[in-house]
Formats: C-alpha cells, sequence, structure tokens
C-alpha cells in the first residue's frame, strides 16, 4: 500500500507542466501588472483628483467622495481592461484568514438592462456581516452591522476576475474586528512619537515609517498523500507518525539544490506576486526536508502586512497546480525544524535616514543610539507582552523547541554594540560616538576577493536580534498574521519614545547641548536595559531560563497565561495612551484568542480520537491477527512456540499498545468533553492545555504502533514518503 501510494504520486507528477510562462520576459516588464498603482493612477486619473488623492495618502488629508467618486471611476476603466466582472472589499479579520465578499459591477440602466456600475461610495464603504466574525463579544449574533472601509495607503489588486479593496473592518459601534486597523494605528502612533525627535536632528522630517521585511517558511507535501492523512487535512500538521530514519540530520537539504518541481511552484508563484506589485526576492530550501523559505524586499510594514497575506493565499493556490499543498503550521512533522516567519523589522524617515543604522558622523551616531536604546527599552518593559503577540496553540509546538528562538524574548546585540552601549556609560556625555563599520577580511587565496564582515553576527537562538541595520522578530509563527506582533512592537516602541521625549525635554531646558542631553537622558536607560534584556548567548539551555526569570523576564510558557498579559495593567495604560486598543477590544481580543486556543485543541483531540480508533487500531488487530494465525499454525506443525518467539513477542506488545490505546482516547474524549463544558474562555483554554498534552501522550503509543505494523497494512502515509519530493 506504502508503495502504491509513492507511485500514485509520481505518476500524477510526470502530467504536470514545469513552467506556464515566458521564461525570456523580464521581470520589471509586467511587475506591477494587476495593481492600481500610482502610475496607472495619473494614467486614469484626472489630473486634480490624482493630486487630491496623493494629499490624502501622503499628508493624511480627508478624502471627499468628489475624489473618491474620480477614483472609482478611473479604476473602474482600468480593471474592465483586464476582465474584471466583480469588486470585492479584501480584509483581516480576527479569524486568522482573509475574507472578502464579491459584487459583480452590475446595475439596473432604467431601460431593462444593466450597465456596469462602480462609485466612489462602493470604493470607500461596504458591510458584510459582523456577527459571523470573531469578535469576542463586541458583537452578538442578532447584531451583524458592521462595515470595511478602504484603505487607500495600500493599492487595490486584481485576483482573476475581482478587483480586490484592501481596507479596515470595524464594528457598528466604532471597535476595530480586524489586524488592519490596530496596525495602522500603531503605525501612526510610532511616526507621532518618533517625529518630534528626529526632527531634533533634522528639522526636514514629516514622517516616520515603520518597515517590514517577513521570510515566509513553509512546507510542501505531494496533494495525493496529503488527501491519504486525515490529520493533515484538518489540523495542519501530522498528529501522529514515526521518525524517518533520515530526515534532516546531514543538513544536506539547507540550501540545497532546489528540486524541479518545486522550483517551477516558486517560478509561477514569483510571477504571480510580480504581477501584484510584491517583491518576492529570496528562495531557498530549508533546514528540514521539504521545508522553503521565501522573502521579499522590505517595505512599509502596512503594506508589506497585507502582502505576506496576499502571498501566502496565492502559494495556496498555486501549490495545487502543481500537485502540492503547502503546510504553513508552525510543526508539521515531529523531529524535524518547524516553520517561523521571522519579522525583520525597522524604523525610518521620509527623507531616507534609517533610524536603526549608525550613521555616518557622530550626529547621525547619535540619533542611532537614542533609537536603538529605546527599542531595547520598549522590548525589556513589555517583554511579556511582545511573546503573547505571537503566542497560539500552534506556536506553541515550535517555541523553546531546541530549534527555534525560546519562550523567552531577549535582545541580541552581538560584540560590537554591546561594547559600544558599556562604553557610553564610562565616557562624558559629550564624548562624539563612533561605531566600527564593516571591516575587511582576506581569505588567503588570491582569486577570491575580499570579504567585509558585519558589526555584528547572527544569533539563532535569539528571539529579537540586532542584524546591522535592524531588529529580526524570529518568534513569529509561520501561518499568523504580522500584524498582531508588529501592532505590538510599534505601540511599545511609541509608548517608550513618548517617555524618552518628555526626559529630554527636561534635560534641554537646563541649557544643555543636544548630544549633552540625549546622553543624560539614555544613560539610566542603557544602564536598565543592557543586563536584563540584552544577552548574546545560547538561548536554549536551562541554565538561561533560571537567568532570565533571575533578571525578571517574563518565563511564563502556558499560551492561555500569556494572553493575559494584554489586558494588565501596563499593557491597557500602553495601548490606551498610543490610541492603538481600547480596553473594550483587548477584552475582546483575549477572549477570541482563548476561544481560538480551544477549538484548535478541541478539534486536534476529536482527529487523534477518531484516527486512533478508525484507522490505527483496525490496522493493528489485523496485523495481530496474521500473526496469532502464524503463531496458531507453527504450533500446530512443531508441537511448541519455540520456533515463533518474536511473533509471540510481537503480538504481545501489539496487545498492549491496542489496549493503551483505547483507554488513553477514552480519556482523552472525556478530558476534551470536561474542557468543553465550561464556560469562562480562560478556564475553557486552560483545561484545553491539559487536553493537549494528553494527546501528546497518545501521540506515543500510536507512533510505537508504526514501528511494529506490517508496512503493507498501514493506513497512513509515513514520514519517509512525506518528506522527499521526487
Amino acid at each position: 500500500m506504502s508503495n502504491d501510494r509513492t507511485r500514485l504520486a509520481k505518476e500524477s507528477f510526470v502530467k504536470r507542466p514545469i513552467s506556464v510562462d515566458d521564461p525570456c520576459k523580464k521581470i520589471s516588464d509586467y511587475y506591477g501588472d494587476l495593481i492600481f498603482d500610482r502610475r496607472k493612477m495619473k494614467e486614469y486619473l484626472d489630473p486634480e483628483i490624482f493630486k487630491s488623492f496623493l494629499e490624502c495618502v501622503d499628508k493624511g488629508v480627508a478624502l471627499d467622495m468628489k475624489t473618491a467618486d474620480g477614483v472609482a471611476a478611473g479604476m473602474k476603466e482600468w480593471a474592465m481592461q483586464h476582465g474584471v466582472t466583480h469588486v470585492t472589499h479584501w480584509f483581516q479579520p480576527l479569524s486568522e484568514v482573509t475574507a472578502e465578499k464579491h459584487d459583480c459591477l452590475i446595475d439596473y440602466d432604467g431601460k431593462g438592462g444593466v450597465i456596469e456600475a462602480f462609485d466612489g461610495r462602493a470604493l470607500a464603504q461596504q458591510e458584510p456581516d459582523a456577527s459571523s466574525f470573531p469578535s469576542g463579544g463586541i458583537r452578538a449574533t442578532f447584531e451583524a452591522r458592521g462595515y470595511t472601509a478602504w484603505d487607500p495607503t495600500s493599492p487595490v489588486f486584481i485576483e482573476e476576475d475581482t478587483l480586490c479593496i484592501p481596507t479596515v473592518f470595524i464594528s457598528y459601534t466604532g471597535e476595530a474586528l480586524d489586524c488592519k486597523t490596530p496596525l495602522k494605528k500603531a503605525l501612526k502612533a510610532v511616526s507621532d512619537a518618533a517625529l518630534p525627535i528626529c526632527r531634533l536632528f533634522d528639522p526636514k522630517v514629516s514622517k516616520v515609517i515603520s518597515y517590514l521585511g517577513w521570510e515566509q517558511e513553509y512546507f510542501l507535501v505531494d496533494e495525493s498523500l496529503y488527501a491519504a492523512r486525515t490529520d493533515l487535512m484538518i489540523t495542519g500538521r501530522t498528529l501522529m507518525g514515526h521518525n524517518s530514519s533520515k530526515n534532516q540530520q546531514l543538513g544536506d537539504h539547507y540550501f540545497g539544490a532546489i528540486p524541479p518541481r518545486v522550483a517551477a511552484f516558486m517560478r509561477d508563484l514569483e510571477i504571480a506576486g510580480h504581477k501584484l506589485g510584491i517583491p518576492l526576492k529570496t528562495r531557498h530550501n530549508e533546514a528540514a526536508p521539504n521545508q522553503f523559505e521565501l522573502a521579499p524586499i522590505f517595505g512599509d510594514t502596512n503594506l508589506a502586512n497585507d502582502q505576506n497575506q496576499i502571498v501566502m493565499n496565492l502559494m495556496n493556490k498555486l501549490a495545487r497546480k502543481h500537485g502540492f499543498v503547502v503546510l504553513f503550521h508552525e510543526k508539521p512533522f515531529a523531529g524535524v525544524n518547524g516553520s517561523g516567519k521571522h519579522n525583520n523589522w525597522s524604523l525610518g524617515t521620509d527623507t531616507g535616514t534609517m533610524l536603526l543604522a549608525p550613521g555616518k558622523d557622530p550626529m547621525g551616531n547619535l540619533q542611532f543610539i537614542t533609537f536603538f536604546v529605546n527599542v531595547l527599552a520598549a522590548v525589556q518593559r513589555h517583554n511579556g507582552l511582545l511573546k503573547a503577540s505571537i503566542a497560539s496553540a500552534t506556536n506553541a509546538h515550535r517555541l523553546g523547541a531546541h530549534e527555534a528562538p525560546p519562550a523567552i524574548i531577549s535582545a541580541f546585540l552581538g560584540n560590537t554594540m554591546t561594547s559600544v552601549l558599556h562604553k557610553l556609560l564610562e565616557v562624558p556625555s559629550d564624548t562624539p560616538i563612533e561605531i566600527a563599520g564593516k571591516e575587511g577580511r582576506k581569505i588567503g587565496l588570491v582569486e577570491i576577493p575580499e570579504i567585509f564582515i558585519d558589526n555584528t553576527d547572527r544569533n539563532r537562538t535569539s528571539p529579537f536580534a540586532f542584524i546591522g541595520n535592524r531588529f529580526e522578530f524570529r518568534a513569529v509563527g509561520a501561518p499568523a498574521n504580522c500584524a498582531t506582533a508588529m501592532t505590538t512592537l510599534n505601540a511599545a516602541v511609541a509608548e517608550q519614545l513618548l517617555l524618552f521625549k518628555a526626559d529630554l525635554d527636561k534635560e534641554l531646558a537646563k541649557g544643555k547641548t543636544l548630544q549633552v542631553a540625549v546622553m543624560d537622558t539614555l544613560k539610566p536607560i542603557i544602564a536598565r536595559v543592557i543586563d536584563v534584556i540584552c544577552f548574546d548567548g545560547n538561548g536554549y539551555t536551562e541554565e538561561w531560563k533560571k537567568e532570565a526569570e533571575r533578571r525578571g523576564l517574563d518565563v511564563e510558557d502556558s499560551v492561555p497565561e500569556m494572553f493575559r498579559t494584554f489586558t494588565s495593567e501596563g499593557s491597557v495604560e500602553m495601548f490606551t495612551k498610543t490610541g492603538v486598543y481600547s480596553l473594550k477590544e483587548l477584552e475582546a481580543r483575549n477572549a477570541v484568542k482563548w476561544e481560538t486556543y480551544s477549538k484548535k485543541i478541541q478539534i486536534e483531540a476529536s482527529v487523534y480520537v477518531r484516527m486512533a480508533i478508525n484507522h490505527i487500531l483496525p490496522a493493528a488487530i489485523e496485523y495481530k491477527n496474521s500473526l496469532l494465525e502464524t503463531v496458531s499454525k507453527t504450533k500446530e506443525v512443531f508441537g511448541s512456540l519455540d520456533s515463533c518467539k518474536t511473533e509471540v513477542d510481537l503480538t504481545r506488545e501489539i496487545s498492549a499498545l491496542i489496549e493503551d490505546i483505547k483507554a488513553q482516547s477514552d480519556r482523552l474524549k472525556g478530558k476534551a468533553n470536561e474542557a468543553e463544558a465550561l464556560a469562562d474562555e480562560y478556564e475553557k483554554a486552560s483545561a484545553y492545555q491539559k487536553v493537549a498534552k494528553a494527546c501528546d501522550e497518545l501521540r506515543k503509543p500510536l507512533d510505537r504502533l508504526e514501528e511494529l505494523v506490517d508496512n503493507r497494512l498501514w493506513p497512513l502515509p509515513k514520514y519517509r514518503e512525506l518528506l522527499f519530493i521526487s
């Protein structure tokens, strides 16, 4: 049976084409074809309308209906030239996926027929049913009204025959029901807080921009094998499965040659992404078999987050065309690396200055150190909250494992920046700040050019690492919407910058120079952060867990408990002060998080029990019966069991495993029922955490049976089949 599955997968692949596009066409020829960007707006919009639109996007001027009507008219003309027949408001509810409701571009013409119609009102606002999306109690089932509103800072795009308009999603009473609304508020908050500080160094600055560069990890599995795994289809991960003899222990997959079939998928994905103006740049094999990564050029956080959601949807669709299924789960296979989505984050100004990159002169370095230290202070103040922002039932399988960032938020600086901070505490405040740049290093071979070494190394065990001109928030899970982590980080930094500016103003009022005032304000902060949040060692060790707790960092490892940090006094004060969340919105989001956590564990527990009883036990019993028949015939022929000791021992072990699985399945079902009966969402989630541990225990005898039962009888594709693409 196992060999048949592999053969069918290979045969189905042979029938599929490798490529679907002209390989000679340059990317720049079609880049952005399917987005209504500024270049197309200039072509399709009236000059006055175009000018008004730019004032809205660039300067925050309110968008009037005349401008909206003008933009809609040009947008409709452009879209219909691409065969568009429908329009949708594309939004990001709290259900962890994107949502859309399609409306046909028609209306009555008053003469018994229809005409294509699309105006500013349809562009700016739509009313989806808000009661069917997670709201944490903000909306009851009988209170259905909610609204989507156009986000003009993110370009509309075409997907097949539909014009997709990125929007925010709010309730009838005004609360945010999505991921985009609070993210945009956090981006405004960090800009507003950073701007007065930036203007001390450059009065020309009018806006501070938050940047995001995401690195999307994922697995590919053959579609036919995926269809034979109930657990993969329902939960996104394998709930059982013994390790393959060969997996990633040789390290031969990482950065290895990309299999042709995968390369064809990647090429089609990049073409589709480039047409949508998504600057996909990097692709490679990741550490685990069948694991891969892609990454774009970094950009504005709001737009980059939208693009990540678009890319994930594209991946799901295009993978099927190549006979694959994409797995975004953080831990789809036991025993090999899981998948994250590293969020490379930075700040910059509209004048082109990157605030987290060392400057070209002492004053530029002073500005860099100002923002660098305040980011560290924000991360220290809200380390538990940042951990909560990336926590989930699925990411719990990855965090804390010896392959991913630990479940403790610390910051890696590297030797150069650690030395800089220590030196700043020792020298007078008026000392010019110098930071070593890249240095050349010769290899010793004439034909190899000099290599320039960065002023900081990388630490793969750090969840928040400085890597030269940005911080890499490495703890975000692969299927997550980056918005939650980015909202939390930007809001935390905004709060810290406000606190810093208030203290700085007091120092400036004393008549101090800018450098002295800045350094006198920074030094107490440096002293607080350098021995608490900064850690350059191995984050996987047990010693670090003890040290982190001694330092006062959050070491909580219970996901339901982590979520409570969102409504702690400090978090509520930070979010409300920056205008990102209201208390009601925070409480609602916690309710959604707990409910989602419980449902995911409940689904997994149900699948565990049903697969154990309906798939695994019948196969085990069938093999046991065949062994018993062999034992019976052997005894009949030879008169004793001495000649079939192996069969007897196997039968006994399999019988014991069958009984263990049945007993554990019954207990698991009972625990899940008890948890489900609880009314309070936090208590229910806490109970389901115990259910998750019971699931882990049930897996052990299931995986042992896979080692023992005849391969021809085993009902599921095994890891050795799932993890290696032909």
